[in-house]
């Protein structure tokens, strides 16, 4: 499974929020926090409110925080959300995608180490990480 900058942002910043709890936070003061260049964290956070894994506040005091209890929030829901379903080799996402999935020896280790994977992140929740 690769895990592109942006979702690795996107981890950083919903651990920012979940060290935070109730409090709300804006896009300079997490970017300043986790390193984030913070035009690419207002896109990513746009993504996460989508997903309903951060919402949003307007107006003067307005910010981010978590839509969700930080146990109610997987690493893989995160990386779901900002970049959709991977895997360590798309014919384990998708066996149209390979000519050979039916027959290769190869596809049910992929298939399987995409199940080992999700299931781990899974079960890796925010609460855990702060």
């Amino acid at each position: 499974m690769y895990i592109t900058r942006e979702t690795d942002y996107g981890v950083r910043c919903v651990l920012y929020l979940a060290r935070k709890a109730q409090d709300i936070a804006t896009v300079n003061e997490i970017a300043k926090a986790m390193h984030i260049p913070k035009s690419f964290l207002a896109k990513i956070v746009q993504r996460l409110v989508k997903a309903g894994i951060v919402k949003s506040g307007r107006g003067i005091g307005g910010g981010f925080s978590l839509a969700k209890k930080p146990k109610n929030i997987s690493i893989l829901d995160v990386i779901k959300a900002i970049q959709g379903n991977s895997t360590i080799n798309i014919c384990a996402l998708d066996k149209k995608m390979c000519r050979l999935s039916k027959t290769c020896s190869v596809h049910p280790v992929w298939a399987e180490l995409r199940g080992i994977i999700e299931k781990r992140l899974q079960k890796e929740n925010f609460a855990k990480l702060i």
